[in-house]
């Protein structure tokens, strides 16, 4: 997403154990995921190198959905999904050096509502078979096979495809992060 929108970046994965801690809520959830990817990747990179640390979750009915480890769990997942609207958090926090050399940390969540229509099993297992569902929150990918699934969605699209670029873009200008050119600037 972002070299679709001319953003110089380069990727540096983390592992971490994404599991909600007791009572935690979604949105502190996300906030806390992508504040530790983001201080983990900074131990990756160049000393003082913006980082972007993003998470998302899906929430139905209470239940937090996050990245389904089997078939079973994302099966149990889209049927969740079926037929009502859901909530999409993603957290994305940016930890920057500024011009006096003061390290400052930008954290925002966002949310998306979805709405799926009635799915029926054949879908659902059709869709599994796609293994479209694999590594993607609630599993799902709305920028894929999924689409033809989702009635609307209120909020970032972009959000729910896990990240919500015209925010993380406003943060990125406001702390003077990208190129002077851009959005013409061209790598």
């Amino acid at each position: 997403m972002l070299s679709a929108a001319a953003i110089p970046h380069a990727v540096w994965p983390v592992d971490l154990d994404e599991t909600p801690q007791v009572g935690e809520q979604p949105e502190a959830l996300v906030l806390r995921l992508s504040q530790q990817k983001a201080d983990a990747a900074s131990k990756l990179c160049a000393p003082g190198s913006p980082v972007l640390g993003a998470d998302t979750i899906v929430t139905v009915d209470g239940a937090l959905l996050g990245k389904p480890p089997h078939e079973g769990a994302a099966r149990q997942m889209l049927t969740m999904l079926s037929g009502k609207s859901h909530a999409v958090l993603t957290g994305y926090h940016l930890r920057y050096v500024d011009g006096s050399g003061q390290l400052q940390r930008i954290s925002r969540a966002v949310a998306t509502q979805v709405t799926v229509r009635r799915l029926s099993d054949a879908e659902i297992a059709g869709y599994l078979r796609s293994e479209e569902w694999r590594g993607k929150a609630g599993a799902y990918a709305i920028q894929g096979r999924f689409s033809a699934f989702v009635r609307g969605i209120e909020g970032s699209y972009d959000n729910v495809v896990g990240l919500p670029l015209c925010a993380v873009v406003e943060d990125l200008a406001s702390a003077g992060l990208l190129p002077s050119d851009w959005p013409s600037w061209r790598p």
